[in-house]
């Protein structure tokens, strides 16, 4: 893949009180080539996101059927794909013609996706041309060789059932072609969102959701930094690893390094999944101003709540726009494909796994391995499944 020998690398080591290491590289390496793919409305409009928020190190492309949506993208490299199908008129909403306008340009997908390390496939899932086009650009991305990593939000359940079943069905494809599959469900962005969050703002807040689990990975391969990570490292957790589960945390407080650590391992869009994960990749990012003991404080928060046996990889970052603040992404990997199924379509049952987690683990008991009402929660199988919950 171009890469110069493996860097010598060091673990990191939290004052000794955690049996832990993760391992991270210090020597300077010819970068990752990333390209971030938006695929459809949705994946545009998180594209333009991820683009205004100045994410670096990363090539980035606009696909879809409709031509007008793609005259706003600010992608360098719009494609529009099935133009002799839907003659550059979108797909109504049909995820078969959205596959079947991906199956007519799968060559112009090839050519733009040709050389990369890293793809990333962002996209809505229930709509046409996201949820019909995504699987086959991830199939043509991993047939290829590339490391490929799809970040797509689930529906709001307001905006249907019809497009939640047409999700559902896309995350399945989707999920037989890429290595690592992250789905976020907006309706858990509503116990984030403050209750006078307009209706726009809500698919913002989505939008920059996807931006982050994008960016928590791409920026400590990408960035020059305290801690940086191998490309190999990341693709060592990531490679064919199923369903994953995002968090992310803020702080600005005088305890800023634990508030931040805590905000990502708690949130509502990862629950209390760190505990299962057989990987763990997280980013530290902050100003000129953070400290090495802020690194280090943040790290024994996450490797304490993970499993001693998981992989776990991080980066740490410094961005001069983040003074005074630090931010705390973690990507947790390991997942069944039924606990992800879970957590989309029983929104009730996901939060009383995520209870009765935090209650016995406050109670040093150890972690529920199966649900009231469903079989497996988080598996350490074979074949391991990666997603945002």
């Amino acid at each position: 893949m171009g890469f110069v020998p493996k860097p010598r690398r060091r673990s990191w080591r939290s004052n000794g009180s955690v049996g832990m290491s993760c391992s991270s590289s210090f020597a300077p390496m010819e970068s990752a080539k990333i390209k971030v793919v938006g695929v459809g409305g949705g994946g545009n409009n998180a594209v333009n996101r991820m683009i205004g928020s100045g994410l670096q190190g990363v090539e980035f492309f606009a696909i879809n059927t409709d031509s007008q949506a793609l005259v706003q993208s600010a992608a360098q490299n719009p494609l529009q794909i099935g133009e002799l199908l839907t003659r550059g008129l979108g797909t109504g909403g049909n995820p078969l013609l959205g596959e079947q306008a991906a199956e007519e340009s799968k060559e112009a997908i090839a050519a733009a996706l040709k050389g990369s390390d890293l793809v990333f496939i962002t996209a809505g899932m229930g709509g046409g041309t996201g949820s019909g086009a995504a699987p086959i650009v991830a199939q043509i991305a991993k047939d290829a060789g590339y490391l490929t990593v799809g970040v797509v939000t689930y529906p709001f359940s307001f905006e249907g059932r019809k497009r939640s079943l047409q999700a559902l069905e896309a995350i399945d494809k989707l999920q037989k072609n890429v290595d690592t599959l992250i789905v976020i469900p907006n309706d858990r962005l509503l116990d984030i969102a403050d209750e006078q969050t307009s209706l726009s703002d809500a698919f913002l807040l989505a939008d920059d959701v996807l931006r982050q689990g994008v960016q928590g990975i791409s920026d400590i391969i990408t960035i020059p930094g305290l801690v940086n990570v191998d490309f190999a490292d990341v693709k060592a957790v990531m490679k064919d690893s199923g369903t994953a589960m995002l968090g992310v945390g803020v702080s600005s407080s005088k305890n800023r390094a634990e508030e931040a650590a805590e905000q990502a391992t708690l949130a509502p869009l990862i629950g209390s999944s760190i505990e299962s994960a057989t990987g763990v990749v997280y980013n530290i990012t902050g100003g000129k101003d953070i400290t090495l003991q802020e690194v280090n404080r943040v790290s024994q928060v996450v490797t304490s709540l993970a499993d001693p046996s998981a992989n776990i990889i991080f980066g740490a970052v410094v961005d001069d726009r983040f003074h005074g603040e630090i931010h705390v992404t973690i990507i947790a990997t390991g997942f069944s494909q039924s606990f992800q199924k879970m957590l989309l379509t029983d929104p009730k049952a996901a939060k009383l796994v995520d209870k009765v987690a935090s209650m016995q683990e406050g109670k040093g008991l150890p972690l529920p391995l199966t649900t009231p009402t469903q079989s497996p929660v988080p598996s350490r199988s074979p074949t391991r499944k990666l997603f945002f919950s």
